[in-house]
């Protein structure tokens, strides 16, 4: 029964439960009383009773307000008091009546059958009495929220929807001169397949997958998103999100329109957003915690962390504002990256041990208001990734059909830039046997993150925004990754990359766009080496994804309304070491919010 007839019904009884007690209190007799009931309902015998309470039990079953068995319960109790009611009656009548006292209404004749009599009631009383009823039918009425017809039942007010969608055409440009001999391999779909045939001397050689480096596309692109977060209360929310996308690639959500098959067939929709969290305030301090699938917790910029990426994660913020200038934070979590397959390998009988992978990060930072003008806000941060580079295996045939021990290991989502290593350690090949082969990660990855941002708000509302962050992995050893790379290599074979980045960037304008006509534009710059982050989770947009790229992005966005805003992107970005490698890509977007 949906709430609105609940609603309904539960002022009907109401109104009748008033209007009954007020001619019961004036001494009306059933007929009376009878003649506040409602139409009888299709199907519903009715036929009236001498008696009132059996009438308002039929009353109520009509109106779907209470189960028909329970009714039958109540109807033979009602029947059983009347029976004891009409032979206390008789006996009464039957005896000589004492002459009416003053202020005692006196019967002048029989009891017509099925006349029930109700003694008299002084008026202020029959007032109070209707008056009690009438606070306690309106008390329920606000405390379950059926006295307001537009009102929500109050689970719907702990709910709070929100989403949006973008509309993108998206223009790739490669400039004339890219080195196209070989040396942008598609390790994502080497990995995710059985790998790279090594073995030239064997029959029906499998051409390996490269990345496009020469060739213009111009694409459509959807993203859209919907989600709740839902108030559980005493501190408690959760929170789901549903969004597009051409895969499950972690780093986007944007869906190629005409892409895949084509012909108009339907898309993916996919768990972007699943999480439980508290929220409690300790000594000035609030405490977050969160499990599940949540929004990325840190400071910082794309260069690190993909503006759609989502984490797994088991984490804390704490918030503590510690005077009218400075309000400190940080978040400490434990994310898993990746998680053996509970059955691998899944053609042996032995199985394989787990190799999962986890980062353990951790931030802390603090916002310093500096004075009616400026705002500053600094973050420091320690990216701990443990298992995230590939380990090679004992001695394996490498066959398709069998899987190196540590295969697990393999990188299953890149995009380009990091140094890869093979994995499995293969044996002497005969010449004739097809042998594949799987990559890694050659280096561990510590990154040591410092992130900052400076606003000046004078002319507000417009702000400006100087925006900075440098990144550096200090697990990578040159000599030691140089040792098993599979790319990255200089003539000298030597490891052409490095460990750094950075990004700088200026924004001028709204920092929100709230209202019709509100903007922002935006200059960057970044640097970023082959091993300075994890490619996989890095910016997807700048350069085609990953790292080893630098170059300038210059960017605005115009409010058309207080939901809907147009935005313009032009990136150029040119490869830091090795190969040729230039990549130029425009954006024009429409945006939605809801």
């Amino acid at each position: 029964m949906s709430a609105s007839l609940k609603n309904k019904r539960r002022r009907q009884l109401a109104a009748l439960a008033t209007a009954w007690c007020a001619l019961a209190a004036t001494g009306a007799t059933y007929a009376q009383t009878a003649a506040v009931l409602p139409a009888p309902v299709a199907g519903i015998p009715t036929a009236p009773t001498a008696n009132v309470t059996i009438n308002l039990i039929r009353l109520m079953v009509e109106q779907k307000l209470l189960p028909a068995e329970a009714a039958a319960k109540l109807i033979a109790q009602a029947e059983a008091e009347a029976a004891q009611a009409s032979a206390a009656l008789a006996a009464a009548a039957a005896a000589k009546p004492a002459p009416a006292a003053a202020g005692e209404v006196a019967a002048s004749a029989p009891a017509a059958p099925g006349t029930v009599r109700v003694s008299y009631i002084p008026p202020h009383v029959r007032r109070q009495m209707v008056e009690e009823v009438r606070q306690e039918v309106m008390s329920q009425a606000v405390n379950e929220r059926w006295a307001d017809p537009q009102a929500l039942p109050e689970w719907a007010t702990r709910w709070k929807f929100n989403g949006d969608i973008r509309l993108r055409y998206e223009a790739v440009s490669f400039p004339s001169g890219n080195d196209t001999s070989g040396n942008f391999f598609n390790f994502t779909a080497i990995n995710n397949g059985k790998g790279q045939q090594v073995n030239d001397d064997a029959t029906d050689d499998e051409p390996l997958p490269f990345l496009n480096v020469n060739q213009d596309r111009e694409r459509p692109r959807l993203r859209a998103r919907f989600g709740a977060d839902v108030n559980l209360e005493e501190g408690f929310t959760t929170g789901l999100r549903l969004a597009t996308g051409d895969s499950n690639s972690p780093i986007s959500q944007n869906q190629t329109l005409g892409g895949g098959t084509g012909n108009f067939s339907k898309y993916d929709v996919w768990i972007d957003r699943a999480y439980l969290r508290h929220e409690a305030t300790v000594a000035d301090t609030l405490l977050t915690s969160s499990l599940g699938r949540v929004n990325n917790p840190f400071f910082g910029t794309s260069m690190i962390w993909a503006n759609d990426l989502g984490f797994d994660a088991a984490m804390v913020q704490a918030r503590h504002r510690a005077s009218d200038s400075f309000t400190h934070f940080g978040t400490a979590g434990l994310f898993p990256v990746f998680n053996t397959a509970f059955d691998f390998s899944s053609n042996d009988r032995q199985k394989t041990a787990s190799y999962d992978k986890w980062l353990y990060a951790v931030q802390a930072g603090t916002e310093w208001k500096i004075n009616k003008d400026f705002e500053a806000k600094l973050g420091l941060a320690y990216y701990h990734f443990q298992n995230i580079e590939g380990k090679v295996s004992s001695p394996t045939n490498g066959n398709a059909l069998d899987a190196g021990d540590t295969d697990a290991s393999r990188t299953l989502f890149a995009q380009k830039g990091n140094t890869m290593q093979p994995i499995r350690n293969l044996n002497a090949p005969d010449g004739t046997t097809k042998q594949f082969q799987y990559y890694g990660l050659a280096t561990p990855f510590r990154e040591v993150a410092l992130t900052g941002r400076l606003d000046y708000n004078h002319f507000d509302p417009i702000q400006i925004s100087l925006i900075g962050e440098v990144v550096k992995n200090i697990a990578l050893d040159k000599g030691e990754a140089a040792s098993n790379a599979f790319n990255n290599l200089n003539t000298s074979n030597q490891l052409a990359g490095g460990d750094l980045g950075f990004y700088t960037a200026v924004q001028v304008g709204h920092a929100a766009l709230a209202q019709r006509w509100d903007w922002n534009v935006s200059l960057g710059y970044r640097y970023v080496q082959t091993d300075a982050v994890v490619d996989g989770f890095a910016d997807s947009d700048f350069g085609g994804g990953g790292t080893n790229v630098k170059g300038f992005t210059l960017g605005g966005n115009l409010a058309l309304s207080s939901r809907v805003w147009i935005g313009a992107r032009l990136m150029s970005a040119d490869q830091v070491d090795g190969p040729t490698y230039k990549n130029d890509t425009l954006q024009f977007d429409i945006n939605g919010r809801f």
